[in-house]
This record gives C-alpha cells, sequence and structure tokens, in this order.
C-alpha cells in the first residue's frame, strides 16, 4: 500500500501518495501542473475525454489535459465509458489513494468514486451550492454575481452535492468575461489544492455538509443563447455578452444577417427609445436602445467580415442613427391568395 514506510538515506520515510487526476480542458492544466509539483504525491495515472474533431477539417484533437500530462511524461487513458467497471479495476489494482477531479466532463459512477482509498474530491468553480453543474462561471457572470470563488468537495454520486472540504472566494468585476474569469479561478483551484492537499491526505480536513437553502443549477451553455433580445434591460444583456465570451459570443439580429457583438467595451448608459433602435453613432462607440437603458459598445462582426470598431461596422453597411436593430425578419409572403 501507498502508505507503508520506506527506507531513505536518512531512515524510514512515508511513500508518496498515489493519485490519479482527472480532468479534459485548459481550465484543469493548472491544477495538473500545481498536483505534479507537490512533495510526497505520485500521479499514477491522469484520465481525460476523448479525442474530439476540431477545426474546418474536423481533424482529432487531443485535449488540453492529455497534451500537458504527456508532456509530463504521466500515463493518460481516455475511456469512452465509466460504467463498466475497467476504470474502478484499474484505480483498486493500482492502489490510488486519492482521486482529484476538475472539469473532468462526466459523472463519476459509485463504484469509481469508492475505488482510491480517501474517495475522490472535486474542485468546482462555485461557492457551492450556488451554481451546481456543467457551466458555473458564464451562469454567475450572467446572473449579474458580483462573487464567486472555488469549492474543494467530496465527491458523491449527485451532481455537485457532496460536502465541502474547503473554499477561496473570488470577487466578479464588471469588465470580467468567462475567458478571464475561468482564467483566474483555474489559478485558484491550483492554488487551493496546493493549499489544502496535505491536510486532506492526513486527514485533517473535515466534510461539511452543503446547505438546503441557496441551491443554483448552472446548465451547459446552447449557442441560441447568445443572441440579444433588446427588449431585456440593458444591464441584463451587458452580463449576457460578458458570460457568452468566448462562447457562443453575442449575436444581435441586423436586417436579414446575425453579426456578432464583442463584450470588451459594452457598458450600460442612460438612454430612451423603443428596444433596438440605434440611438447614436459616436466614432468606434453606438448605443442601442433596450427594454431599460442604453446599450453601447464598440465592436461588432458582419457574416464574412473581419472585427472592427461599431461605428467603422454599422457605416459600411449604411445603417444610419435612427434603424431598428435586433428584430427578426418578418417570413416571406407565400403569394397565395386568402
Amino acid at each position: 500500500m501507498a502508505h507503508t514506510a520506506e527506507a531513505g538515506r536518512d531512515g524510514p520515510r512515508q511513500a508518496s501518495a498515489r493519485v490519479v487526476f482527472f480532468g479534459t480542458p485548459e481550465f484543469a492544466v493548472p491544477t495538473l501542473r500545481a498536483l505534479g509539483d507537490l512533495p510526497g504525491v505520485e500521479i499514477v495515472g491522469v484520465v481525460c475525454q476523448p479525442d474530439r474533431p476540431k477545426g474546418r477539417d474536423l481533424a482529432l484533437a487531443p485535449p488540453p489535459v492529455k497534451v500537458t500530462a504527456l508532456g509530463l511524461g504521466l500515463p493518460v487513458s481516455q475511456p469512452t465509458r465509466l460504467r463498466d467497471g475497467a476504470v474502478a479495476a484499474w484505480l483498486s489494482a493500482a492502489q490510488v489513494d486519492l482521486a482529484v477531479v476538475i472539469a473532468y466532463g462526466r459523472i463519476l459512477p459509485p463504484d469509481v468514486l469508492a475505488a482510491p482509498r480517501l474517495g475522490c474530491v472535486n474542485l468546482h468553480a462555485s461557492l457551492l451550492p450556488r451554481w451546481r453543474g456543467a457551466a458555473p462561471i458564464q451562469r454567475a457572470i450572467q446572473a449579474g454575481d458580483t462573487q464567486t470563488g472555488v469549492s474543494m468537495m467530496q465527491m458523491d454520486a449527485g451532481l455537485d452535492t457532496g460536502p465541502e472540504l474547503a473554499r477561496r472566494e473570488a470577487a466578479i468585476s464588471l469588465d470580467e468575461t468567462s475567458a478571464s474569469l475561468s482564467e483566474r479561478l483555474a489559478a485558484l483551484s491550483a492554488a487551493l489544492l496546493i493549499d489544502k492537499l496535505p491536510a486532506l491526505l492526513a486527514g485533517a480536513l473535515v466534510p461539511v455538509a452543503q446547505p438546503d437553502v441557496g441551491v443554483t443549477w448552472a446548465p451547459p451553455l446552447q449557442k441560441h443563447e447568445g443572441m440579444l433580445d433588446l427588449a431585456a434591460p440593458a444591464r441584463q444583456l451587458r452580463d449576457l455578452l460578458r458570460a457568452m465570451t468566448p462562447w457562443p459570443g453575442g449575436q444581435l439580429q441586423v436586417g436579414a444577417e446575425v453579426w456578432k457583438v464583442f463584450a470588451e467595451g459594452a457598458a450600460v448608459v442612460e438612454a430612451e427609445g423603443a428596444p433596438g433602435t440605434l440611438l447614436a453613432i459616436d466614432g468606434e462607440q453606438c448605443v442601442l436602445a433596450t427594454g431599460a437603458g442604453g446599450l453601447l459598445f464598440s465592436e461588432m462582426q458582419r457574416p464574412g467580415r473581419r472585427r472592427m470598431g461599431a461605428g467603422s461596422a454599422l457605416r459600411g453597411a449604411r445603417i444610419a442613427v435612427g434603424s431598428r436593430l435586433g428584430l427578426t425578419p418578418a417570413a416571406p409572403s407565400s403569394g397565395g391568395v386568402e
């Protein structure tokens, strides 16, 4: 077992804790690197999702965790199934002490959760029980939250329902996007692991059950969610733009086309007008009327064109102040007789 003493130059020493890492996207990479740098830890394997088609040619591309693990000389497994018993059997045979899970992307079945001696711990990008689920960073920004963080929990069979072991808080600024907040929380996750893993391995962390109140859910993003409904308040639209950056991005109906609208420089201003009315073009900035207030933004992208200042894009398309944007084009008449 991993906790028998080994002979060293200075006498008996404690064997390294045998740890398996579960993770897939770039968000998990800092934690994997941090785990590899911790003394007294041996990463006996890295588990990530299979390679996926990517790019215009749909060539198979390895996930970032796989690339990082191979660069560190770590063995990688990419199972297509978790419920056939093979992963649980491997964890048991490898005498794994602990599994560290962050953004793996699949629910671990009970036999996998029970296989490591100390079970499985998850690093989740929210202050649980708020924003359980797949997209906690995006949903927090979309909801206008000003506070978030990272929770370390002992995993159970539920979706992000296990007792909490530790947490770190982080503020959300008004210019934060999902991209920038993801980068910060990825680093915070790694720092939390470095700080708390020794105590966890020593049995010094006491799990605390999550409260039953304050539970919210963070379902995966859908591409259509980036479409701006200008009947909504400007503040809500600004937060939506921030949440949908980098994917799926803000989208705005402009005549028969759907343009991209970017969160950088977006702001809420005092303005009145029918929702969707282009109220002003000032240099590269423009202001659209919304259901409450005005939405100012600085960059747009027309289909087939490059990203540019909003003023240049609108002038190039000959869209003048007073035009109505964000309206779904009327369906063409069938020409039939009623």
